[in-house]
């Protein structure tokens, strides 16, 4: 039952809407196909059980509103499911197999009723004759009418021009025009071959300048080869001189420093032992190692030979004492 409304007037004479609060609905949270009797009745619940409700404290909190598809969205997703599902149905359906090599498939008609099958359209060819009509004459030019009124003088022969008379001026220009233009081709000729005479003559004189100044520069390039390679000829020398004077003196230095070098080099080096005696070295090398050798032989079978001895006067001894002891007792019995 739904609650009812009220509209009122203030005195202003503006009318205002208001009604009573009511709960929030319920709603499921998936649509059911067919609404059952009870869902077409308003559900109504408690707020505090509402998730669209937050409570508490709401600064660190970051709420995601939820976004609910569109209706384009909806439609977009039922067409590429349906276009999914025919390719899936066209993939698994069973096809004919390709063809072998140089062959081909046809069409065949499987039905219980063959036809004709054509690609050739009939047509056919239909003439008519029209009437001849005439050419169209052309269109007269446009004439105007005339307008005034005519008039004419009689001219007799010689009253306008006199060909004798006229033609002076013109003649006189035409000829002097004529000599005037043969005078200066003349001199333009003339000046042309001087020109040319100068030319040929600068041409010579710059051939003669050239050929000394090739002259000229090949001498200065032999004599500044000339100047280099005495100048290093003389490097050479000078740096020959100094290494020789250097050697000199480095031969100098070092005779000097070995002077009382080579004493004391070689007293060391005979204190050191590398100068030596070949028989004193032979015999400390080879004769005193021998003999020392020999010796300890000597020494190790004197030393046997003596624990032999010593071994054989022991054993001979315990055996004397032996003998004693049993003589003893026969010597203690006589006595009596």
């Amino acid at each position: 039952m739904a609650l009812p409304s009220y509209n009122h007037r203030d005195p202003n004479g503006m009318y205002t809407f208001s009604s009573r609060p009511r709960p929030v609905e319920v709603r499921s949270k998936y649509r059911p196909r067919e609404p059952s009797q009870e869902q077409t009745q308003r559900e109504y619940g408690n707020i505090k059980y509402d998730r669209r409700v937050v409570r508490g404290n709401t600064v660190n909190q970051s709420l995601i509103p939820r976004v609910y598809p569109a209706t384009n969205e909806r439609q977009q997703a039922f067409r590429r499911r349906a276009i999914a599902r025919r390719q899936e149905r066209d993939y698994l359906r069973t096809k004919t197999p390709e063809a072998l090599l140089s062959r081909q498939h046809v069409d065949v008609q499987t039905d219980l009723y063959l036809e004709e099958l054509s690609n050739v359209i009939s047509a056919t060819d239909i003439e008519c004759q029209t009437d001849k009509f005439m050419d169209k004459p052309a269109t007269p030019l446009f004439i105007p009418a005339k307008t005034g009124v005519d008039a004419e003088t009689q001219i007799e022969e010689g009253e306008l021009f006199d060909f004798d008379l006229e033609v002076q001026p013109v003649l006189e220009v035409l000829v002097g025009k004529t000599i005037e233009q043969s005078l200066l081709e003349a001199m333009e000729e003339e000046e042309l071959a001087c020109l040319r005479n100068q030319q040929r003559i600068f041409q010579e004189l710059r051939n003669n300048e050239l050929a000394e100044m090739q002259r000229l520069q090949e001498q200065e390039r032999r004599r500044q080869e000339e100047k280099e390679r005495r100048i290093a000829q003389q490097k050479e020398v000078l740096k020959k001189e100094q290494e020789t004077v250097e050697k000199i003196a480095a031969q100098a230095f070092s005779q000097q420093y070995l002077a009382g070098l080579l004493p004391s080099v070689f007293t060391s080096l005979r204190n050191q032992g590398y100068f030596y005696d070949p028989v004193e070295k032979d015999v400390e090398v080879n004769f005193l190692p021998w003999l020392m050798s020999e010796v300890n032989n000597q020494l190790k079978k004197r030393d046997t030979a003596r624990q032999i001895l010593d071994n054989m006067i022991y054993k001979l001894t315990l055996e004397r004492m032996d003998e004693f002891k049993q003589l003893e007792p026969q010597q203690d019995s006589s006595d009596p």
